[in-house]
């Protein structure tokens, strides 16, 4: 499927002293050797050699570049039985039909960004996929091809259709039809000729990135792409800077939104790598700053923390992804931009939200997390955030998946049954959280981080001012959590609050007979001890989104009390027994 020019027969290889040109005249030569040589004459190092000819480039791929990310499985064989599936959203693929508007967005998305492409390579050879492939192509381009439609020529969509169409080629040209052949070609262009004028229309972060990496690998791939490639590169430079914090992390503050970012850069590095060139060092640069803030909300079990609305994603995924971004690195402890602080110590991990929640404008669907943190022993999740607000399964229903962006879906404090930051009816943040004071401490024998938010100080008078303390070993972590008295509101009478500690997938907690702890049983056997002072302890139900999208049935502790005008503060503990 490449045209490449193999090594030895790139242009130009030959060393100038060995050109193979007659030199010293034409005598001997024939009539049409001298008007030859007569016309090379002319031209050699002559404007006319410098010339551009205008014209219409030969409908190719350049190159085909490698896809340095393993597809999921099991979808690539549902593709091989005939049905496309993702997210608990599945479809046979005879009765596809890819102007429906009822799709889940999670399921659209992946099928116009033709994703399952990786799925399909993963499980497939060339004479099982294509057949696949060229089917499910036939049919979006029957719709498509010719129509501009919201949806399916969305920016970023057609970047990444871009990237999986060069990468996959083998699937979905190995036809004989020259029809069908130039009509993926044609489209290919006219994809990338709507992505020069509309890339800084997709949303910032990893959707922006993506519309410039389809714009940089169609001019590294298409004949006479030079000049793209270099708009390309300056675009994806700019949507890197606006994308990205100066730490690596993402402006969504979503780790699930870095981890994509991530993949991308290091598929479009493959790009690069098939026309022999290092990929663009701004990219490059980007990459070395992304990988150890993604490490840094990363727990034992190898998988991402909860935050912004995404789940964990599957170790095996996320491990596919920093293989293929080739930098190997140490997780990022303190991100005060990305805004996630990482405590670890023997085999225990707390990881943070020390920052206030994302600009609305930077992405739809943010959380109320601020103060919520993590907690893990080994493999173990211990204290987690429920997650999954955008990547849950399509049977989660609406309304749960909204209930999972608020504050008391995550590990932190609530007032008033109320949220730190404030979510509109039409899905957008609004007041609340605006500024974070941190600080951190640390030592061989304990480490500590103190910080408070003022999210509640215009609806209620409060300050929130949580401080967390990992002993060295990792075997405790001391809490407390202060409500204190600030601004010109006062509420007469008490003001209700509760402290939500969500358990880990698998954690048993058994209340003690005191009522103020509880016994926790972690699925590897270990015990954890939960005690608490200044409020009431009990035990409730809660569930968690796991790293394939779906709700896992768990327990979460919860603390309860009531704040006077001064003032309330509850001490907590966890210790590992056993």
């Amino acid at each position: 499927m490449s045209d490449a020019l193999p090594p030895n027969l790139a242009p130009d290889s030959i060393q100038e002293g060995r050109r193979l040109m007659r030199v010293g005249g034409d005598k001997g030569l024939s009539l049409a050797e001298r008007l030859s040589e007569h016309f090379h004459r002319l031209t050699w190092r002559t404007p006319i050699h410098a010339m551009r000819l205008r014209g219409r480039y030969p409908l190719k791929l350049i190159a085909v570049p490698d896809d340095p990310v393993m597809g999921d499985a099991k979808r690539g064989q549902a593709l091989l039985r005939g049905e496309i599936a993702f997210r608990g959203e599945a479809h046979p693929i005879d009765a596809l039909d890819f102007r429906r508007r009822d799709w889940g967005k999670p399921f659209a998305e992946y099928v116009h960004s033709f994703a399952w492409l990786r799925d399909l390579s993963t499980v497939a050879t060339r004479a099982q996929g294509s057949p696949v492939a060229e089917h499910l192509m036939g049919r979006w381009l029957a719709d498509y091809a010719d129509k501009v439609d919201a949806l399916a020529w969305r920016p970023d969509l057609w970047g990444r259709r871009i990237l999986y169409w060069t990468a996959h080629a083998p699937l979905i040209l190995s036809s004989t039809d020259l029809v069908y052949r130039s009509s993926v070609l044609n489209t290919l262009a006219r994809g990338a000729r709507h992505l020069d004028r509309g890339a800084d229309k997709a949303a910032p972060g990893a959707p922006r990135v993506a519309a410039w990496c389809g714009v940089v690998a169609a001019g590294l791939l298409i004949p006479g792409g030079d000049p793209r490639k270099d708009f390309g590169e300056a675009g994806l430079a700019r949507a890197l800077q606006t994308g990205l914090t100066e730490d690596g992390g993402s402006v969504s503050r979503s780790p699930a939104m870095l981890l994509d970012t991530i993949q991308l850069i290091a598929t479009l590095r493959e790009v690069y790598a098939a026309r022999r060139e290092p990929l663009f060092a701004p990219a490059e640069a980007a990459l070395t700053r992304m990988v150890p803030a993604l490490l840094g909300v990363m727990h034992g079990d190898r998988a991402l923390s909860s935050w912004q609305g995404g789940g964990p994603a599957t170790a095996e995924q996320i491990a596919a992804v920093i293989d293929a971004s080739g930098v190997r690195t140490r997780p990022l402890r303190q991100a005060r931009d990305w805004g996630y602080q990482r405590l670890a110590a023997g085999t225990a991990v707390l990881i943070v939200d020390a920052a206030p929640p994302p600009v609305a404008k930077m992405v739809a669907g943010g959380c109320a997390s601020t103060l919520a943190f993590e907690f893990s022993d080994g493999p173990a999740r211990i204290v987690v955030n429920c997650g999954g607000a955008r990547a849950s399964v399509a049977q989660l229903p609406a309304s749960l998946a909204e209930a999972l962006r608020t504050t008391a879906a995550h590990a932190t404090l609530t007032l008033s049954d109320s949220n730190s930051t404030a979510i509109l009816s039409d899905g957008t943040l609004g007041r609340g959280v605006a500024e974070v004071e941190l600080s951190r401490q640390e030592s061989d024998t304990a480490s500590r981080i103190e910080a408070s938010h003022d999210g509640y100080v215009r609806r209620w008078g409060f300050v929130h001012r949580r401080q967390l303390m990992l002993t060295g070993d990792g075997r405790e972590l001391r809490g407390e959590d202060a409500l204190l008295p600030q601004g010109r509101k006062r509420k007469s009478g008490n003001t209700g609050f509760a402290i939500r500690f969500h358990l880990g997938a698998g954690v048993e907690a058994s209340a003690t007979a005191d009522g103020l702890a509880a016994i926790l049983r972690l699925p590897g056997g270990a015990l954890w001890q939960f005690r608490c002072r200044g409020g009431a302890l009990g035990i409730e139900d809660s569930l968690w989104i796991d790293g394939d999208g779906r709700p896992v049935t768990t327990q979460q502790l919860v603390v309860t009390g009531e704040a006077p005008a001064g003032g309330a503060n509850v001490s907590w503990a966890l210790k590992r027994a056993i």
